[in-house]
């Protein structure tokens, strides 16, 4: 999935329901391209760690890929940056074998 623009309490939605969609079908590991996410809010925060323990109860994770610096400190501000698994690029986050589909 590639969010972009930005993610807060007005466009949560458009990628929380896309995210458990993918869970409900069986997939556990999700990856999310972040590269083109220019805000992210504490309800966009949210929507990502809801669907991490979801995908991690199901034996999986969410990886996010390509953050932008304005985007990566959030994290980085909030702690949760511990909690998701962080990859510089889509490649990288492709190539890593725990973030296939589940």
């Amino acid at each position: 999935m590639t969010p972009a623009g930005e993610l807060d309490h007005h466009t949560a939605d458009l990628l929380r329901e896309p995210l458990e969609d993918c869970l409900e079908k069986g997939f556990s590991r999700l990856v999310v391209d972040c590269s083109r996410l220019e805000f992210c809010d504490s309800t966009g925060l949210n929507v990502l760690l809801g669907a991490r323990l979801k995908a991690e109860a199901a034996g999986g994770g969410v990886h996010l890929a390509g953050m932008l610096p304005v985007v990566a400190r959030v994290f980085e501000i909030t702690g949760a940056e511990a909690v998701f698994t962080v990859h510089d690029s889509l490649a990288d986050a492709l190539a890593d074998g725990s973030a296939g589909p589940g």
